[in-house]
């Protein structure tokens, strides 16, 4: 027989124990769930924010954490950010703007910060932490369930998004040996979704969730827990993990 390994729970959990992991976007929502995550796993987390009041609400929350300010708005930044920080293991970024208009009531500046918070500040930031790099680590870039199921508003999000999953393929061809895949979330329940729905988000959660297999839409820690298995899962890169109670069935 072949030697064998632990690939449950504890395994994941100890694959991460002295990591660095820098979360971008890690102040509240799928960041902060996946912050809490990685720490609980014993991961030294060093959180990514625009805010500083956020940043230092988050790092108490997971019980303590390295906070740096940078803005994927902001790239020419991200160069002095990694260089204060020691090797990287693992780098998650889960910020990004987020809309639904349709093209006709899209402004250029609209579609350019799309591109900016959600391809290009994500890439410059990638490119900005590989002089850090440890050859074993691994990115997990954001993508989203409209790259597949696109709706009538919101194509500026859906492009953006399909976008970065073409880039996950290419990335881990060129960045190799370190690993670099996507998460792709589908409903979840986080603030941003308050800026959605409004008053009206607690029949609109209940009316997805109810078209979903799963019953339920997802929770900030579903996404966390798909996270931790591309961070810790040494064999899968270029790939994209779809997080969204079968969205993309119904």
């Amino acid at each position: 027989m072949g030697d064998r390994s632990d690939n449950g729970e504890s395994g994941t959990l100890a694959a991460l124990v002295g990591k660095h992991v820098v979360v971008v976007g890690g102040t509240s929502g799928i960041g902060l769930a996946v912050a809490r995550d990685v720490a609980h796993a014993g991961a030294e987390v060093t959180l990514v924010g625009r805010d500083e009041a956020r940043l230092r609400h988050a790092s108490g929350a997971i019980g303590g954490a390295r906070q740096r300010i940078g803005d994927l708005r902001e790239p020419a930044s991200f160069p002095a950010l990694f260089e204060a920080l020691p090797r990287v293991d693992h780098l998650v970024i889960t910020a990004g703007t987020a809309s639904l208009k349709t093209l006709r009531d899209s402004t250029p500046d609209d579609l350019r910060q799309m591109l900016t918070e959600r391809l290009v500040g994500p890439l410059s930031m990638v490119r900005a932490a590989l002089g850090n790099f440890s050859a074993t680590g691994s990115i997990v870039l954001t993508s989203g369930l409209l790259a597949d199921r696109p709706i009538r508003t919101g194509a500026m999000l859906a492009g953006a998004v399909a976008a970065v999953e073409a880039v996950v393929r290419a990335l881990a061809l060129e960045l190799a040996p370190i690993r670099v895949n996507a998460v792709s979330p589908g409903l979840v329940d986080t603030p941003l979704l308050d800026a959605f729905f409004g008053e009206g988000k607690e029949q609109a959660l209940a009316s997805a969730a109810a078209a979903l297999p799963t019953g339920r839409i997802g929770r900030p820690d579903d996404i966390a827990q798909a996270v931790r298995v591309l961070l810790t899962g040494g064999f899968i890169t270029g790939e994209v993990l779809h997080v969204d109670g079968g969205g993309r069935l119904v």
